[in-house]
């Protein structure tokens, strides 16, 4: 029977890519968020995740957002949620390749069906092994902050927030479009095992303020990560 990966084994490794490589760069029992470099014109397979969702965030460059019937074109700082089952493909635009937050929800890393590849992977299981190597120095990890603070990185020309929030008021002074990534707790509906904003969910902050109008209660446990573009920050 073949091993499948803890969940441990992927946080000190890269895993190199024929388009490119990414790696693991934050993590809990929720969801895991990997780094993805892409190269200028090139691109991930056409694949889906049959078990679980995932989003993606473009931190710097231009990408094609490829469905079996439509594409989205993406520039820095713009988000797509992508369904279970849902046939995808990301190809870089921009001359220096393009740089992208995934997030995945459950963390299920080898939940992957590959239809068309053009490395010669269709069909093929997420690479192993042999396709590793020992994260350098420009690797990031992150970590949670402490109750109720943030903590601010400068990371792939953007500014990298992540706050540990515990009321409404806090979502209330965000931007109406601020992107805001759920990475623990979220938006609860009465009951605290309903939640209508959870872990893994990329959503626009005006839309979690009309989310808030009425369920106005957030979880004790939420941390949020927002990113802004360091070419669009004026302060």
């Amino acid at each position: 029977m073949k091993m499948v990966k803890t969940k441990t084994e992927y946080k000190n490794v890269i895993v190199n890519k024929p388009w490119g490589y990414e790696y693991l760069a934050y993590e809990n029992e929720h969801v895991g968020l990997w780094f993805l470099h892409i190269d200028k014109e090139h691109q991930t397979s056409l694949h889906c995740h049959p078990k679980k969702d995932t989003g993606l965030i473009v931190l710097d460059g231009v990408v094609d957002v490829s469905f079996l019937n439509n594409i989205n074109r993406l520039v820095a700082g713009r988000k797509i949620m992508i369904r279970k089952g849902l046939f995808h493909s990301t190809k870089a635009l921009s001359e220096n390749g393009a740089n992208i937050f995934e997030i995945e929800t459950p963390k299920i890393k080898h939940d992957l069906v590959r239809l068309e590849d053009k490395y010669g992977r269709k069909a093929k299981p997420y690479e192993g092994k042999s396709s590793e190597e020992k994260k350098n120095r420009e690797c990031i990890f992150f970590k949670n902050p402490a109750k109720d603070s943030k903590d601010t990185y400068i990371f792939s020309n953007c500014k990298i927030l992540l706050e540990s929030v515990s009321n409404k008021e806090k979502f209330m002074k965000i931007n109406d479009y601020e992107n805001i990534m759920f990475l623990d707790g979220g938006i609860m509906a009465g009951d605290k095992d309903i939640l209508v904003a959870s872990p893994g969910d990329v959503i626009a902050a005006h839309i979690v303020k009309r989310l808030l109008k009425t369920f106005d209660k957030v979880h004790q446990n939420t941390i949020i990560m927002m990113i802004k573009s360091l070419n669009k920050i004026t302060e």
